[in-house]
């Protein structure tokens, strides 16, 4: 081969690779929610510092309105992701008006998905979960609304897919442990009213995406079963199966553990048991914990850094059982 048409070629294999982001099809499942794209550096820190293999890693962030006039931020987020095998899995989220997240217009979904369609991913398929436990009315407007839920979650995914950008579209996870109150509704119960407002709503999205918590309280065993345990994803996949045929695959963008007097003595066991026995289910494909960076604040007991930026219990305790999975 000339010189000239070699050159001309490998310009050519480059230019495909600077093309398409890379998609990792193996790495870990395990990863972080973060709530702010300034974390991507300590989010890295936790997943792959401290001698842990050069692997992908999952990170859940929520897009609010309020980030529709940061562009070059996110751009750089997105750059870092890149560069640190950071695979992002954005919520779309409102603004919050009178205590609670305002309900969505179709011109704020078509504003947030065409700002995320206007940025270069670092990864092929670009991940976006439509709002966020609507079995809340603080998540809804104050109102408990499935069949506007339901209305929203197809124009959204519709919308997603006209773009042509490869977005893959996981539903509002639900609250397992929620009850039928006021301000509440139990999560399958929520979802047959969903099911009742359109029978293929399931046909919209492709994954489930899960909040499957230690319950009670944050804080029970992982060995545990059933809708409120570790294992509730495996409750919901076996709902949506039954009711719609489809074997979905879930990602648990919300799980883990408070860390309190009672079980803190426990937390290394408690991830070191997850991630060998319930978060290697072959039917996962990313598991986020919440949250990177939640203190000062409600969320103290669940952060993995503390107020000035230390490394928590909770931090150890996952990056040690990230280790062992590693290590295997």
């Amino acid at each position: 081969m000339k010189k000239g048409v070699l050159l001309a070629f490998l310009t050519l294999i480059f230019s495909l690779f600077q093309a398409f982001p890379v998609y990792a099809q193996t790495g870990s499942v395990l990863g972080i929610h973060i709530m702010n794209t300034s974390e991507a550096p300590q989010a890295s820190e936790l997943l792959r510092g401290n001698g842990l293999p050069d692997e992908w890693h999952y990170v859940t962030i929520p897009l609010t309105l309020n980030d529709l006039d940061k562009q070059k931020d996110w751009q750089a987020f997105f750059d870092y992701a890149k560069s640190q095998k950071l695979i992002p899995i954005v919520r779309l989220s409102t603004r919050a008006e009178n205590g609670a997240w305002a309900i969505p217009t179709h011109k704020d979904v078509v504003d947030l998905i065409d700002f995320l369609s206007a940025l270069n991913w670092p990864t092929d398929e670009k991940y976006i979960v439509i709002f966020n436990e609507v079995n809340h009315a603080q998540e809804w407007g104050n109102s408990i609304d499935p069949a506007g839920y339901t209305n929203m979650l197809t124009f959204s995914s519709d919308w997603a897919k006209s773009e042509n950008k490869n977005f893959k579209v996981l539903p509002a996870a639900m609250d397992l442990a929620a009850s039928n109150t006021s301000t509440t509704e139990e999560a399958f119960d929520y979802l047959d009213k969903m099911r009742a407002a359109d029978s293929d709503i399931f046909q919209y999205v492709d994954y489930w995406n899960s909040h499957s918590y230690p319950n009670p309280g944050f804080s029970a065993s992982p060995k545990l079963s059933g809708k409120q345990s570790l294992r509730g994803y495996q409750t919901e996949l076996a709902y949506v199966k039954d009711k719609s045929g489809l074997d979905l695959k879930t990602f648990i963008t919300e799980t883990g553990w408070v860390d309190t007097s009672s079980n803190h003595r426990w937390l290394s066991n408690y991830y070191l048991y997850a991630t060998q026995n319930v978060w290697n289910d072959d039917r996962i494909m990313a598991v986020t914990p919440f949250v990177l960076q939640g203190a000062p604040g409600p969320f103290s007991q669940f952060t993995f850094l503390d107020a000035n930026g230390n490394p928590t219990q909770q931090y150890h305790a996952y990056q040690d059982a990230i280790k062992s999975l590693a290590a295997k």
